[in-house]
């Protein structure tokens, strides 16, 4: 059998996606051997990126590193619209001043992943500001309100008698309108955005363009691994936060969330972090493990080196914290869960106020957070603690076959 040229390349371009559609259309572009036009869009509706942030911007890193042709669109244009996706209400508008602010921020922090270089950074504002009134109404004109509803968010909103005011129908055309301007061949945006992705294909069939293909990207969970990451919930890292905190919070995410932030947020080919997952399955203390992510991504924001000294201030913050020399210590078998284990050690009255410990963030072993309530102890010497004061030593071993 003979091997595609492009299927490696295709290979890295889904690694992380959720759809790419269509990826036949892609194939055929790519094979055309001239520099693709990738566009991803962002509101500058707040001054500070966060990972979150970055998964859409590895995914342009990579096309960049493939030698395509990076449209970085900084929405001033329509971040004054305000983008209704998944939003239950109308969102309030900000002034150009407050636009223009957070734009300048973004430029900044974007150098961090994206090559300057190589990078086309648009305003939606070049071409938007330029249509008058009339241009706008027939760009409006080329969809129709049934076609609007059927975004989920719309449907809802006008089903449960939300108000949805004109011009945030106007946020997806314009949107589409964009990638017109720029004769996108490319559009990235998140699994929520995938309506306005679509909207862009649409409009540059009427406007005579071949339609862009659309690879959407999942959005990141933040460190409860839960909901989205999100500055308003408080779950985020951000890509300006110093170099401790940055480390700190990646240290603090559970281990199954550490492979999805491998797979989204790391530089390293999948076969790479294949190897990390078997030397985990092999008896390789995890906590070593998410040292190698926390220090990557710290080198990214924060230069070569800066990862490293971050881990070492981490390892003396643990050895030094208010650690008794006289803790009980107490012999394990591996593979007990550790609510069961805070009972028997004698650590909580009850299994059930073990998981309200748990569920409360109290709970850690070795200095991380246990966040599942389903997690068991690997062998190994660790400290375990519920809260600040609550302390232990415990020996987990392996129970020897045939015992």
């Amino acid at each position: 059998m003979v091997n595609n040229p492009l299927d490696p390349i295709l290979a890295e371009i889904r690694r992380g996606a959720e759809e790419v559609l269509i990826e036949s259309e892609l194939r055929e572009r790519l094979a055309s051997g001239r520099p693709l036009r990738i566009k991803a869009g962002f509101d500058p509706t707040a001054p500070d990126l966060h990972l979150g942030h970055t998964v859409l911007i590895n995914k342009l890193r990579q096309f960049q590193v493939m030698g395509h042709h990076i449209l970085f669109l900084i929405g001033d244009f329509t971040g004054m619209i305000g983008d209704p996706t998944g939003k239950s209400a109308t969102r309030p508008t900000l002034t150009r001043a407050q636009v223009l602010e957070n734009a300048r921020t973004y430029e900044r922090q974007i150098f961090k992943i994206l090559d300057p270089a190589k990078t086309e950074v648009v305003f939606n504002s070049a071409w938007m500001g330029e249509m008058s009134a009339a241009d706008l109404i027939q760009l409006a004109s080329r969809q129709t309100v049934a076609r609007m509803l059927e975004r989920d968010d719309f449907s809802k909103r006008y089903a449960g008698h939300q108000p949805i005011a004109i011009h945030e129908f106007i946020y997806p055309l314009v949107q589409g309108y964009d990638s017109v301007a720029l004769k996108a061949d490319v559009e990235l945006g998140g699994t929520d955005q995938k309506f306005n992705l679509l909207m862009g294909r649409e409009l540059q069939k009427q406007y005579g363009q071949s339609p862009q293909i659309v690879i959407t990207m999942p959005l990141l969970e933040g460190l409860d691994g839960v909901q989205k990451m999100s500055k308003s919930l408080g779950n985020f890292i951000g890509i300006e936060e110093a170099p401790d905190e940055q480390f700190g919070k990646l240290m603090s995410i559970s281990d199954d969330l550490m492979w999805r932030y491998f797979e989204l947020l790391s530089f390293r080919p999948l076969s790479e972090i294949e190897t990390l997952r078997q030397e985990m399955r092999d008896g390789r203390n995890p906590r070593d493990i998410k040292f190698e992510l926390a220090m990557e991504i710290v080198d990214r924001f924060h230069g070569i080196g800066a990862g490293a000294q971050a881990r070492d201030r981490f390892i003396a913050r643990f050895a030094k914290s208010e650690i008794p020399d006289d803790l009980p210590e107490h012999a394990l078998e591996a593979g007990l869960g550790v609510a069961q284990a805070l009972k028997v050690i004698g650590m909580v009255a009850s299994t059930s106020e073990a998981f309200r410990h748990i569920q409360a963030g109290a709970v850690r072993i070795g200095g991380e957070v246990v966040t599942d309530r389903a997690a068991v102890i690997d062998a190994g010497e660790y400290i375990i603690q519920v809260g600040k004061r609550r302390m232990a030593k415990i020996i987990v071993t392996n129970v020897t076959e045939g015992a």
